[in-house]
C-alpha cells in the first residue's frame, strides 16, 4: 500500500510539473504564429528571436528592450507603457487593448485574435503571453 501510494504522489508530482514546463504555442487564424518554450525563448515561425525571462525581462539579440513586472507593469526601456492585470486585461496608455482569457483566447479590442495553448489560468503565463503580443508582434 506505501508503494503504490508513493508512486502516485510521484505521479501526480511529475503531471504537475510537467505541465508548468510546458511550452505556450500562441496560433492566430488557426495556424501557428509564435512559441514561449519552457526555458523563455521565443520563437516566431520556428526562429529564434529573443526571450522571456523569469524576472519579466525581455531580450531581442541578447538586449533587454523591456520588462513585465511581478505586478504586471509593462516598461519598454525603462518607460511604463501599459500593463497586463490579473484577469489578463492589456493595456497601452491607459486604455484597454485587448485580453488574455484563462482558457487562452486572445482577445484584441474585444475581438477573438487567437489562441495560446498550455495556458493561461495563472498570471504568470499571463505576463508571459502578454510580453510576446507587447513586444514581439505588430498587433499590439
Amino acid at each position: 500500500m506505501r508503494k503504490l501510494s508513493a508512486l502516485l504522489t510521484g505521479l501526480c508530482f511529475t503531471l504537475l510539473a510537467g505541465s508548468a514546463l510546458a511550452d505556450i504555442e500562441v496560433r492566430k487564424n488557426g495556424s501557428s504564429w509564435a512559441r514561449i518554450e519552457n526555458d523563455g525563448t521565443v520563437r516566431i515561425g520556428g526562429s529564434s528571436v529573443g526571450k522571456i525571462e523569469n524576472d519579466g525581462t525581455v531580450r531581442k539579440n541578447g538586449s533587454s528592450i523591456g520588462r513585465v513586472e511581478s505586478d504586471g507593469t509593462i516598461r519598454e526601456h525603462g518607460s511604463s507603457v501599459g500593463r497586463v492585470e490579473n484577469d489578463g486585461t492589456i493595456r497601452k496608455n491607459g486604455s484597454s487593448i485587448g485580453r488574455i482569457e484563462n482558457d487562452g483566447d486572445i482577445r484584441k479590442n474585444g475581438s477573438g485574435w487567437g489562441h495560446a495553448s498550455s495556458c493561461c489560468g495563472d498570471f504568470g503565463s499571463k505576463r508571459s503571453v502578454a510580453a510576446l503580443l507587447v513586444f514581439f508582434s505588430d498587433y499590439f
